[in-house]
């Protein structure tokens, strides 16, 4: 049996990346899938695409730093499907530079989508999920949650506070039947990385370099891990976080 037949999800900023990633395995899982993203022709396009592959999809734009989109979000779940049962905080942005020369505006901008929109999805989701008393919402961090790295201020601000915010959410929500997990992913091969890569002084090689593991991680593998998270079988993992980097921060060679 599909290990989320019937359930409903909402995935933010799901239509490219680790986010598409997620949504697609859920919908393979059976369960009804809220594809998100800013752009709405984006989000339309991604669910259409589920869709025509026989799976239940709808696409919603949102912009979840914004409260009261993040509710809306929410909303269109319940009122598309009936209920939420799974809430995927996957949306994320970054900007690299100098701490002493990084814009003020850039910090507040990651802050406001990786850790803002984080609290503001959890928050939506959780209003729903405490009075239906069961469901889980599953932050997608980042080994930048766990470590530092240079030039990277406001995303380890904003991922170390996420790990903070999993654990004060999964404790108030537990005995409602509320679990709330972090998935912290390592370097994973996306669009994202391409960009980082401009501004942040490392290329493929030092990655493969560095990483245990040999190689980059895949998308598919962080959507197993939220696969999982979101499952029955993590019933009992709450307040936590589950590291999936090929081994980067357990390494503490040169």
């Amino acid at each position: 049996m599909a290990k989320l037949q019937g359930k409903v999800a909402v995935v933010t900023g799901s239509s490219m990346g680790i986010g598409l990633a997620i949504a697609e395995r859920f919908a393979k899982e059976g369960a009804h899938v809220v594809v998100n993203s800013r752009d709405k022709s984006r989000a339309k396009s991604t669910a259409e695409a589920l869709r025509e592959q026989g799976f239940s999809a709808i696409g919603v734009a949102a912009d979840i730093s914004v409260p009261e989109q993040a509710a809306q979000l929410a909303d269109a779940a319940v009122q598309s499907f009936g209920g939420l049962d799974v809430w995927v905080n996957n949306a994320g942005i970054n900007a690299i530079g100098p701490s002493t020369e990084l814009d003020p505006m850039d910090f507040q901008r990651v802050i406001g989508v990786n850790l803002n929109g984080v609290f503001f999805g959890s928050q939506a989701a959780g209003r729903i999920m405490v009075k239906q008393k069961s469901g889980v919402i599953i932050q997608i961090g980042s080994i930048y949650g766990e470590v530092g790295m240079s030039m990277r201020a406001a995303y380890c601000s904003a991922k170390h506070g996420i790990v903070g915010l999993t654990k004060v959410l999964a404790s108030e929500w537990a005995a409602q039947g509320v679990r709330v997990v972090n998935v912290n992913p390592g370097y994973i091969q996306t669009a994202l990385d391409v960009t980082d890569q401009q501004t942040g002084g490392y290329d493929d090689s030092d990655i493969l370099r560095r990483a245990p593991a040999g190689r980059y991680g895949r998308v598919e593998e962080i959507a197993a891990a939220a696969l999982f998270v979101a499952s029955d079988e993590a019933g009992y993992i709450n307040g936590s976080s589950i590291t999936v980097d090929g081994g980067w921060v357990g390494y503490g060679g040169w």
